[in-house]
């Protein structure tokens, strides 16, 4: 049976039940999910605790709290060295809908080799736990006496218990009962968190020149100068000068990203290339504190900056030799960390040219279900689920449920939106940092990838789907599950919203100081290495393989499978030219008299009245758009295999889409590779040539490489504004005349080109200069 990889809607219990297939704009504070009941408990700290080794070793007691629900047991951590008066303040959070006992029970032991000791125990019935809703105030902790066997008193324990749901402030940061497999540091890997992307410049470095330069060894010879440039682990370096002085000039441009806060320098060194010989000129370093902060298309003013420890150069000199750069952060551009069709974010690095928020977007992420097994432990397959989103500078990670292949998360995040056409980038993964994993560093690897753009949602609309998690592997593509997601885009002002559209899509910079694409491509991925080495040091880490998934790190590597679907989304771009150049070829062969009769008066309404042209070219495009109202997309976009040729692909060409660069491949393979990709390039080499052939024709009608059609063109000009001129015809006849003989019927010889297309057709081209 296929696999099933289309969209589909469902209906989640969200919002206390009111949502009727998802379309109903809901106003509540997690609102979005299904509400999950909790039971939390808080352990803050103990006191006066009874501990057997209280005498030993000056009043050491090593204590810890294990709360145990039926199945499900947790325990604070282990403080070393600890007194008698431990504080842990931890709290711990039970899936409601799991609890199969009555009662809790709180055990207070301490750590021992072998057994560990038990000092107390305090039991607590579920009716007499308390419902806390937010937004009340946290319920306060109270004092339990702990009970020994004895029924005597060895301590108490200050804690709080209470039902509560996900909306609770304590959530995120509590132990969870479904990851009771996982225990010490591995924990912190299971939390849910909210990331920020660091701050990120484009520092633009203009080498203008340098001056009094001194080179050791032979004075008499013409040095060959260039300037190196490192910030950080990104190296950039001018082209040698064609002064070859000792006052050599560039002015070049250097960019690199820079990342706040500034802790790295600039370095800067001149360097003499003396054949295959590399001398060091001189050095200098500037902090990036001191780079000016430009936001304005005027350049910033150049400066002077000394030179000093010269290689070979070891005399005291009594002057610096010096060199004069622009150095600036330029807060004008956007540093693009993701693909520029498919971002999240356009707005400057500079808050100040920020434009005003237009919206807001919540997603739910409820749950993923029958995902595959990514791994094996303990003999089973099994998958440790987590979800990543990101849009702008803000990154969400739900939790991770561990030993699920239909995990339930059922978060809610916010984001502020800025401009409707950006991308919200939705992730999910498994998590191979919990106990048992085995290898010295294993990676994450991803489960699957859903882009869905802000544009293309309804405003107050809630949308409830469940999106299906496609993966390509070297077999072919692949359905790793689904996860359920509700969204709603909220616009409060229709004004703003409408004022967006009309905004430039890039900071003005981008268009007044264009940056080259190779520039652009070379920043983007300066961008993503910081982003990747920023946050995998948080904690829990987002690690560096999800970060480059989620930001489309390789997305520029051949593969034969996206060149032919980029050449049909080509040709469906272009499909009502070619639909309409079909249609007229039908109307010039009379297969329909009727048809070409009303054609003809048509036209000729146009060319006597032509002021109703484009009025009725804008009712005939209104009439299309309420046309097509009727089979308007009712869902939001997701991917879609048949568009990418998924389904069509070989495994040929899925084994080369999944070749690492350089190819690993060798002999016949490679050559067979190398021999298709020279066939499909020679296809687009003849197609560019036959485009260039047509404009070559057309600039030779008065480039007189052909003087005899040169000279009936311009004949045809001069004898043509004349008619017009002189009124012997008017131009309205013209036009008729013209039109009738195109579409005139077949026994007139219509398929025979006409004169005009013979001469066209007979016009020189540089392709006999072509070798």
């Amino acid at each position: 049976m296929p696999e099933n990889f289309s969209l589909k809607e469902t209906k989640p219990n969200i919002g206390g039940g009111r949502v009727s297939g998802g379309r109903e704009k809901l106003t509540s504070s997690f609102d979005l999910v299904e509400v999950t009941h909790f039971l939390f408990v808080r352990v803050v700290k103990a006191r006066d605790l009874a501990c057997s080794n209280a005498t030993v070793g000056g009043g050491v007691c090593h204590t810890f709290v294990e709360i145990k629900i039926g199945n499900y047991k947790g325990s604070t951590k282990y403080l070393e060295m600890n007194k008698r008066n431990p504080e842990w303040n931890q709290v711990f959070a039970f899936t409601k809908d799991r609890i199969q006992s009555l009662s809790v029970e709180i055990t207070m032991r301490e750590k021992e080799f072998v057994n560990d000791e038990f000092i107390g125990k305090i039991a607590i019935d579920m009716s007499d736990i308390p419902t806390r809703v937010p937004p009340d105030s946290p319920l306060a902790p109270q004092w339990y006496k702990l009970k020994a066997e004895a029924n005597s008193s060895v301590g108490e324990l200050m804690m709080i218990l209470w039902f509560g749901t996900q909306a609770d402030e304590v959530f995120i940061d509590a132990w969870h009962s479904d990851v009771a497999s996982v225990s010490g540091d591995s924990i912190t890997n299971t939390r849910s968190k909210v990331y920020l992307s660091p701050r990120l410049w484009y520092l633009r470095v203009n080498i203008i020149e340098a001056q009094d330069l001194v080179v050791p060894g032979d004075k008499n010879r013409n040095p060959e100068v260039y300037v190196k440039a490192a910030l950080g682990n990104v190296k950039l370096r001018t082209s040698v000068s064609a002064d070859k002085s000792l006052n050599p000039r560039w002015n070049e441009d250097l960019m690199f990203v820079a990342v706040e806060p500034f802790y790295d320098h600039l370095v800067l060194t001149v360097v003499d290339q003396n054949n295959e010989e590399e001398i060091r000129l001189g050095r200098c370093m500037v902090h990036l504190s001191e780079a000016y902060i430009r936001w304005l298309p005027e350049p910033v003013g150049a400066k002077w900056y000394n030179l000093e420890g010269g290689g070979d150069v070891v005399e005291e000199l009594k002057f610096a030799s010096k060199l004069n750069m622009r150095i600036s952060l330029d807060g004008g551009y956007h540093v693009f960390d993701e693909s520029i069709d498919c971002s999240s974010d356009y707005r400057a690095t500079f808050k100040g040219l920020w434009p005003p928020a237009i919206g807001v977007l919540e997603l739910g992420i409820i749950g993923a279900s029958v995902l595959v097994p990514m791994k094996s432990r303990d003999g089973r397959e099994t998958t440790d689920a987590y979800c990543v989103a990101k849009y702008g500078p803000k990154w969400v990670r739900t939790r991770t449920v561990v030993n699920s292949f239909s995990p339930k998360w059922n978060e809610q995040y916010t984001w502020e939106v800025y401009d409707p056409y950006t991308v919200l980038i939705i992730g999910i993964f498994d998590n191979c940092h919990l106990n048992g994993e085995k290898g010295p560093n294993p990676k994450d690897p991803s489960i699957g990838k859903l882009r869905i753009r802000l544009s293309t949602l309804s405003t107050s609309r809630v949308y409830t789907y469940s999106y299906p998690l496609i993966a390509l592997q070297p077999s072919g593509v692949k359905k790793m599950g689904e996860i359920q997601l509700a969204l709603r885009f909220t616009s409060p002002s229709y004004t703003s919203l409408l004022a967006a559209y009309a905004r430039p899509l890039f900071p003005k910079m981008h268009y007044i100081h264009p940056l080259s694409v190779y520039q652009l491509d070379s920043l983007r991925q300066q961008a993503i290495g910081i982003l990747c080495s920023r946050l995998s040091s948080a904690e829990p880490p987002l690690r560096t393989e999800v970060t480059g998934f989620m930001l489309d790190a390789g997305y520029q590597l051949w593969s034969p499978r996206k060149a032919k679907a980029n050449t049909e989304r080509l040709m469906d771009a272009v499909h009502v030219i070619t639909e309409a150049w079909k249609w007229f070829d039908t109307i010039k062969k009379w297969n329909n008299p009727a048809a070409n009769v009303l054609v003809i008066v048509l036209y000729l309404v146009v060319v006597f009245y032509p002021s109703l042209v484009l009025p009725t070219l804008l009712i005939y495009c209104f009439l299309i758009g309420i046309w097509q109202y009727r089979k308007r997309p009712r869902d939001p976009t997701h991917v879609d295999i048949k568009l990418s040729l998924a389904d069509s692909t070989n495994a040929d060409e899925w084994d080369e889409e999944f070749d690492t660069f350089p190819s690993s491949k060798q002999g016949e393979v490679l050559r067979m590779r190398y021999d298709r990709l020279r066939s499909m390039a020679g296809k687009v080499m003849v197609m560019v040539g036959d485009l260039a052939t047509q404009g070559e024709r057309l600039t030779a009608l008065w480039s007189w490489q052909d003087p005899v059609a040169s000279a009936i063109f311009l004949a045809l000009c001069v004898m043509a504004a004349v008619v017009f001129c002189s009124g012997i015809v008017p131009p309205r006849c013209i036009l008729v005349m013209v039109g009738l003989f195109v579409m005139r019927p077949p026994s007139f010889g219509i398929g025979i080109p006409c004169a005009p297309q013979n001469v066209f057709g007979r016009l020189p081209t540089k392709t006999d200069c072509m070798l």
